[in-house]
């Protein structure tokens, strides 16, 4: 069997030791076994061959003149961990092959030793040097994959030490200080979503697995708001076989231009909106005017044109209202004046202002009054969610439907209920409708238009006021939407 069995490979071997024939004897085996040998007759030339020399193997003798093995396997240990050391030695003992394991050697072989002994021990070696490399290699191509993303990648254990991270991390966090090998996580970041998100991968049971993301607060990298840096993490843990976890990965994405894209497409919507506003409010008060009649009369052909025109145009006004409305939502500015408000008077307002537009459908439209508290909100912003909520059982209520709305106190909370004896919505669609632009359509509503924002703008208002908003529904049935809000 051959001592090596990858012949393109060399191993490098370093052979100390001071009896003269001990070095030429294992140099001429090993140099038959495809080895590069070089040899030192004692431990201060092997030393000083080793700082000028990488070696994959050394052969160390114990007993020597002037600087003895052990001292030799401290210093190799210093200088290149992945170097495999064997001991040499005329004094196989016990305690002696204890101690040199000890100090890290790799094995040992007693004086004298044929052939196939030495063979055999740096056979051993070799296969334990090729494991180390590959070890090694794979270590050096993992790093240097992970300092060319571009993404932040930070690595801990346990304990929440650093034991990887690239380039674009420390960039990303603004960290310029010293290295951060097996530094805790607080030297550095101190980052409580970061820190949170992670302490939660650690804290998970064995064997399960989650996936924790979050944004992280504006990082500042200049003093221009500009300058900002939007940060978005992932972390997931790492197991071992058993499931245990060990600890974390965390993956951190710089999303500054998705939310500046985002920030010019709100501009750009809500001028667009204000800019066709004005005008086409224009143009449908001019097609009041022909069709009132003040411009001179119109026949019977010319009034139903414009009739059309003047519903397409109050559904661009509409969609143009609710893309401004949009714009505030993601500016913030939905919710500003908040007031104490009755939201009864409110409800009797909206429901005896809609009673024609339910006649028309012969939809019978009721409130059941009760006595609410007052309650500190937006009148106008509530208004909005509440003529959406009845505009919307209305049109998807057919003729001779009800459409009902209640209110009651119910703990620290107001809930109002709007319910209808309408279409109803598909069991799958109702995780879908309070999404932007998403409508249900079925072969009863795809004639009715709308823009799909309404619902959404409902919830968004309704979560500025710490609310919430529900739906039940039932295909054929009707649907009931419940809004809850708190009373203080």
């Amino acid at each position: 069997m051959a001592l090596i069995e990858d012949q393109t490979y060399q191993p490098k071997i370093l052979v100390i030791d001071d009896e003269k024939r001990i070095r030429q004897g294992c140099s001429k085996i090993l140099t038959k076994e495809n080895c590069l040998v070089d040899t030192a007759e004692n431990g201060e030339t092997g030393l000083k061959m080793i700082a000028e020399k990488y070696y994959d193997i050394i052969l160390t003798d114990l007993m020597m003149p002037g600087i003895g093995g052990m001292e030799v396997i401290a210093k190799v240990r210093e200088q290149h961990l992945d170097t495999v050391v064997i001991v040499i030695t005329g004094f196989a003992t016990l305690e002696h092959s204890i101690e040199a394991m000890k100090k890290g050697a790799f094995d040992f072989i007693p004086k004298p030793f044929t052939p196939d002994q030495l063979r055999v021990v740096v056979s051993k070696a070799v296969k334990m040097t090729r494991t180390l490399q590959d070890i090694a290699t794979e270590k050096t191509r993992l790093k240097t994959l992970v300092n060319y993303l571009t993404g932040g990648v930070l690595v801990t254990d346990k304990s929440k030490n650093i034991i990887l991270y690239n380039p674009a991390l420390l960039r990303m966090l603004g960290y310029e200080g010293e290295t951060l090998d097996d530094q805790p996580l607080s030297a550095l970041t101190t980052d409580e979503t970061l820190t949170g998100i992670i302490d939660g991968i650690l804290g998970l049971n064995p064997g399960e697995f989650k996936v924790l993301s979050a944004e992280i607060e504006p990082h500042e990298k200049g003093e221009r708001q500009s300058d900002q840096l939007y940060l978005r993490a992932q972390a997931v843990p790492f197991q071992n076989r058993s499931g245990e976890i060990l600890g974390s990965v965390t993956i951190i994405d710089d999303i500054t231009h998705l939310k500046k894209l985002d920030e010019m497409k709100s501009a750009f919507v809500s001028m667009v909106s204000h800019e066709i506003r004005s005008p086409l409010s224009t143009i449908l008060s001019q097609i009041k005017i022909l069709m009132d009649g003040l411009a001179g009369e119109l026949g019977a052909k010319q009034a139903d044109i414009l009739g059309k025109i003047s519903l397409k145009v109050a559904g661009l006004v509409a969609l143009s209202n609710e893309l401004l409305d949009l714009s505030r939502i993601e500016a913030g500015l939905i919710v500003q004046d908040k007031q104490q408000v009755q939201l009864m008077d409110i409800l009797e307002s909206l429901v005896g202002f809609m009673q024609t537009r339910a006649k028309e459908k012969n939809i019978s439209l009721s409130l059941k009054r009760a006595n609410l508290p007052l309650i500190k909100a937006d009148g106008k912003s509530l208004e909005e969610v509440f003529s959406n909520l009845i505009t919307n059982a209305i049109i998807y209520t057919p003729e001779g439907g009800k459409v009902s709305v209640t209110g009651k106190v119910k703990g620290d909370f107001v809930d109002i209920a709007v319910s209808d004896s309408g279409y109803g919505i598909a069991s799958d669609e109702i995780p879908q409708i309070f999404e932007r632009f998403y409508r249900v359509k079925t072969q009863k509503t795809r004639y009715i238009i709308g823009t799909g924002l309404g619902l959404p703008i409902v919830r968004s208002i309704v979560e500025a006021h710490n609310g919430t908003v529900k739906v039940e529904s039932k295909e054929g049935v009707g649907s009931t939407f419940s809004v809850r809000l708190p009373i203080s």
